[in-house]
């Protein structure tokens, strides 16, 4: 293209030359001419003032019609000499446009042989543009599978990792509030079924051969290696493996695919990839939802139970209280009698014993009263704040609540084996409504969850300051034990000090460790003996 532009340029300036040549050479013809009429109006006028300088002395009768001669050759020499370079330039002028005329001519076949050349070749470059498009494309395309390939085979051999772990809240998230576990299975149902119509559909999967029967052979074994792929995949299926899992799949499908193209490109569609995947993502919300559902009955059940323990508390201390009633108004009556029979010296020991029994008496009115109250109020109870820095290290609290007569024992119960070390209480809050007070100092901390999965676990990463002053912006007083205990743990890390000093009786230790290890089977045996009996 640029070297027919170059010709049509050149071409030009020939032409340009051409007339530029022809034109220089008219105007000096007629400059030619021009100084010819020039000098012979220059000798006209030169003889003219010679007849009139001579004019005085000429007596000859014709000078005057001898100098009109004269002054008329001349003039038609002049008109002779105009005509002739006005005929001279006319005829260069006409050849300068016949010339001219066959130039454009000629320009203008040049030209149109050009243009068609020049579409030509412009035509010819598009086309081969468009295949180098076409197979940088191809190659784009290659080797981004190339390398999807690449990652899945990696993935396979070196294994997965945490890389792909993702919560599954935000599938949860989806969701309404009122979605069950057998509404999440009717979602599986649907979405197995939309995988069976698309196989029996023929949009699973697709190849190149034309042949009917190769074709469906080809399909065949593609979609044999996938779905067992897949199939194994979501036997797999857990509530925390979505990532993994929704990683996998893709994968599969790349392999599946990359050796698909030996059978004429036989391929699994990527519809259906997305099928299998929806079937993934119910399949996993199912087990989640199943997940909550046995979470929520066990901590339904775990209320309950601590529901029942302290009722029993609650009969227990009753039936405690009145025994004590009972008891001490037995004694008073007694001290009553004694008082009555006693001289002077022993009255003033009576009296005294009597206004004691009777102090005990009110007292025991007092827990009995207590009780029978805490008994008929379903939602007073207390709300604890507890630490266990050796379980969980510094700024960790659980703050939950009890309904127990002694909530020191639910305390106990909490450091039980499940944890190595025992809890600290640094607050234990009495209240009418302990549900309500819970479940507002968790929305005012949720930020600060330590499980943020699952919140039922009602542990929190703050400081003591924090929730002291959330309760006194609830105006709720409390008494707090600002400085953690931890015992156990304080005299672990200074006996493992000491073992690394070398600074203590390890023997004895070892041995005390030992005897601890015997009691605690005896007394398991004694509790499955039971347990049997």
């Amino acid at each position: 293209m640029e070297n027919v532009l170059l010709f049509l340029v050149l071409a030009a300036l020939a032409l340009a030359a051409v007339f530029i040549v022809r034109d220089h050479r008219a105007r000096r013809k007629v400059n030619d001419l021009n100084a010819t009429l020039t000098s012979k109006d220059r000798e006209s006028s030169a003889l003219r003032q010679e007849v009139q300088r001579l004019a005085p002395y000429q007596t000859v009768i014709d000078a005057q019609a001898a100098s009109d001669a004269i002054r008329a050759a001349a003039e038609v020499l002049r008109a002779q000499v105009v005509a002739q370079a006005q005929a001279a330039a006319s005829s260069l002028m006409a050849e300068g446009q016949a010339r001219a005329e066959r130039l454009r001519a000629d320009a203008e076949v040049k030209t149109a042989r050009a243009s068609a050349e020049a579409a030509k070749i412009l035509e010819d470059s598009r086309r081969r543009a468009e295949e180098t498009a076409a197979e940088a494309l191809q190659a784009l395309h290659d080797s981004k599978r190339l390398e999807q390939t690449v990652r899945a085979m990696k993935n396979i051999i070196e294994g997965y990792g945490d890389q792909y772990v993702m919560p599954t809240v935000g599938l949860l998230d989806e969701l309404a509030e009122s979605l069950s576990f057998a509404e999440a299975g009717e979602r599986l149902k649907a979405a197995r079924e939309r995988v069976r119509s698309m196989i029996k559909q023929g949009a699973a999967a697709t190849c190149d051969y034309s042949e009917a029967n190769r074709r469906s052979t080809a399909i065949d074994f593609v979609l044999d290696a996938f779905n067992g792929k897949v199939d194994m995949i979501l036997a797999d299926v857990r509530h925390d493996n979505i990532g993994t899992l929704g990683q996998k799949i893709p994968d599969a499908f790349t392999l599946v695919n990359h050796n698909g193209r030996a059978f004429r490109n036989a391929r699994i569609l990527p519809e259906y990839l997305d099928a299998r995947l929806d079937e993934l993502k119910w399949a996993v919300i199912a087990q989640e939802m199943k997940r909550k559902e046995r979470e929520e009955q066990r901590a339904l059940k775990e209320r309950i139970r601590e529901e029942e323990r302290a009722q029993r508390e609650y009969e227990k201390a009753l039936k405690e209280a009145e025994k004590e009633q009972e008891t001490l108004r037995k004694a008073m009556e007694k001290a009553r009698r004694e008082l009555e029979t006693a001289n002077r010296a022993e009255r003033a020991k009576y009296e005294q014993r009597f206004l004691e029994l009777t102090e005990k008496l009110r007292l025991a009115e007092e827990k009995n009263q207590r009780a029978k109250s805490m008994a008929q109020q379903t939602r007073s109870g207390h709300v604890y704040v507890i630490s266990n820095i050796g379980s969980f290290g510094e700024d960790v609290f659980k703050i939950g609540m009890t309904r127990r007569l002694e909530p020191q024992d639910r305390i106990r119960e909490l450091g039980d084996a499940s944890v190595p070390f025992e809890f600290d209480v640094h607050a234990m809050i009495p209240c009418e409504d302990a549900p309500a007070l819970e479940r507002a100092l968790h929305a005012a901390f949720v930020r600060k969850q330590v499980n943020k999965i699952n919140p039922r676990k009602e542990f929190f990463r703050l400081s003591l300051r924090d929730i002291r002053e959330t309760l006194l912006g609830m105006k709720i007083a409390a008494t707090w034990t600002l400085t953690a205990e931890a015992r156990e743990y304080r005299e672990t890390l200074a006996l493992e000090e000491a073992m690394a000093k070398k600074t203590f009786d390890e023997a004895a230790w070892l041995k005390m460790q030992v005897e601890s290890e015997a009691e605690m089977a005896d007394e398991r045996e004694s509790v499955t003996e039971l347990a049997v009996a």
